[in-house]
C-alpha cells in the first residue's frame, strides 16, 4: 500500500521488454531463430535487417540478419520471470545504463524452464533489453504542442532500476 506522501505518478513500471536474436545471415538459421523466439514468447517475431554494409562480415544493407519481439504489460512480466530464472536471478552491474534500462544475454534457449534441446533447431542465444518508465511524464517528448525532453526529475536512475528489479523479480546484482 502506498503512503499519502508518495506520488503515484512516480511509480516505476516496465515499458517494454525486447528479445533479439542476431543470426548474421538470412536463410535457414533465421527461420530457426524465429521459431525459438515464438516458442519462448508465444508472439510472432519481426525480422530485422542490416542498417549498413559491412564487407568483412559479408553483410549488405537491407539483408535480413535477425529476429526480435517486443513484449509489454503482463507478457513482459511473465517473460522476465522466466528469463531471470534462466540467469539464476543474477545480473552483472554493468548491464544497467544511466537512463535506467537493463540489458543482458542468455547463451542458450534451453536454460528456460520446460525447454528441451532440439537437434533440428540447434543452439541459439539471445539479448534481452528491459526499458522502464514512470507512470507519468513520458508524453512530454511525444506531444505535438510544446514537446520537450524528459527532465531528470522524471527520469529513472541506475540505482532505481536496480532496486526495482531486486524488489519485483528477486534479482541479485553482481557487483
Amino acid at each position: 500500500m502506498m503512503s499519502k506522501t508518495e506520488n503515484p505518478m512516480r511509480k516505476i513500471t516496465i515499458d517494454k521488454v525486447v528479445i533479439n536474436i542476431g543470426v548474421g545471415a538470412a536463410g535457414e538459421r533465421l527461420t530457426k531463430a524465429a521459431k525459438v523466439i515464438e516458442l519462448l514468447t508465444h508472439h510472432k517475431p519481426v525480422i530485422t535487417s542490416a542498417r549498413k554494409t559491412i564487407r568483412d562480415f559479408n553483410i549488405r544493407k537491407g539483408l535480413n540478419i535477425g529476429v526480435k519481439v517486443t513484449l509489454r504489460k503482463d507478457d513482459a512480466y511473465k517473460f522476465l520471470k522466466e528469463a531471470f530464472y534462466a540467469k539464476d536471478y543474477k545480473i552483472p552491474v554493468y548491464s544497467f545504463d544511466k537512463q535506467g534500462n537493463a540489458y543482458f544475454g542468455i547463451t542458450d534457449y534451453t536454460d528456460f524452464k520446460g525447454m528441451k534441446y532440439d537437434p533440428d533447431i540447434g543452439i541459439f542465444g539471445m539479448d534481452i533489453a528491459i526499458v522502464l518508465k514512470r507512470a507519468g511524464g513520458y508524453r512530454l517528448p511525444r506531444r505535438r504542442i510544446k514537446s520537450k525532453r524528459i527532465p531528470k526529475s522524471i527520469g529513472i536512475s541506475k540505482e532505481e532500476t536496480i532496486n526495482f528489479l531486486e524488489e519485483n523479480f528477486n534479482a541479485q546484482i553482481v557487483r
